[in-house]
């Protein structure tokens, strides 16, 4: 039976490693977001990793040679548990693929159960990388968060697909 597994990939070699692993015949997946990049006077947005260092692979441990894997280019390891692949708990790779826009990008579901205190990020706009307290919804695509600046708590209204919940 085929079940998710955890790659673990060699630093900034995710795409390489998930080219490499598709070319074999695996069925792998690399989760990605969009994020803001700063250079200088420039910024624009690129595709980044969900997870750095980490990419999924579909397969069957008992009919497949997985063991290749490791040698795999751009690959570190596979996740073990003793000598056998550890399984991804079912249906978690499955959510995060429907989380995915038209573009191929997760993106954080329009409800995000969080709860007043819960702590996220903010991935985009004029305060992104900028971590606060979920305080309220505004609107259906906007919510209230507490920032602290300046030594005090700040009020920000941001569109509801800036804000990452963290984990």
């Amino acid at each position: 039976m085929k079940h998710w597994h955890v790659i673990y990939t060699r630093p900034r070699l995710e795409s390489l490693a998930l080219h490499h692993l598709k070319r074999q015949g695996f069925t792998a997946y690399l989760p990605q977001h969009r994020k803001l990049r700063r250079h200088a006077r420039s910024t624009d947005w690129i595709a980044a990793p969900l997870f750095p260092r980490y990419l999924f692979v579909l397969i069957d441990v008992a009919a497949t040679h997985w063991r290749t894997i490791r040698s795999t280019i751009g690959v570190s390891d596979i996740i073990c548990q003793g000598d056998q692949p550890l399984p991804m708990l079912p249906g978690v790779v499955e959510e995060i693929i429907e989380r995915e826009n038209d573009e191929g990008f997760v993106c954080a579901s329009r409800n995000h159960n969080l709860c007043k205190g819960d702590k996220i990020r903010v991935e985009r706009e004029s305060l992104c990388d900028q971590v606060g307290l979920f305080e309220a919804v505004a609107g259906k695509d906007r919510v209230v968060i507490l920032l602290n600046m300046l030594g005090r708590k700040v009020r920000a209204i941001v569109p509801t697909e800036a804000v990452y919940a963290c984990v």
